[in-house]
């Protein structure tokens, strides 16, 4: 496995993981957006810009989220 494919693991597998926590803290929305900005890089790194640019929409939607979430 080379390192890209590596960075594009990790950063799908925490996109997963941040998803799945959400319920338990909005810090989880926050880390899922940050997640989604690693897999928005991976997508344009590896040439697939398509994925790049719907992983970077997700990114700012979650960040929308992110930022109702944390007021009460």
């Amino acid at each position: 496995m080379d390192g890209l494919t590596a960075f594009g693991l990790f950063a799908v597998s925490a996109m997963l993981l941040c998803y799945a926590l959400e319920d338990r803290s909005p810090w989880f929305v926050l880390l899922f957006a940050a997640a989604c900005a690693l897999g928005s890089a991976y997508g344009f790194l590896q040439g697939a810009w398509p994925f790049g640019v719907v992983e970077a929409i997700w990114s700012l939607v979650a960040l929308r989220r992110w930022l109702h979430a944390r007021t009460p």
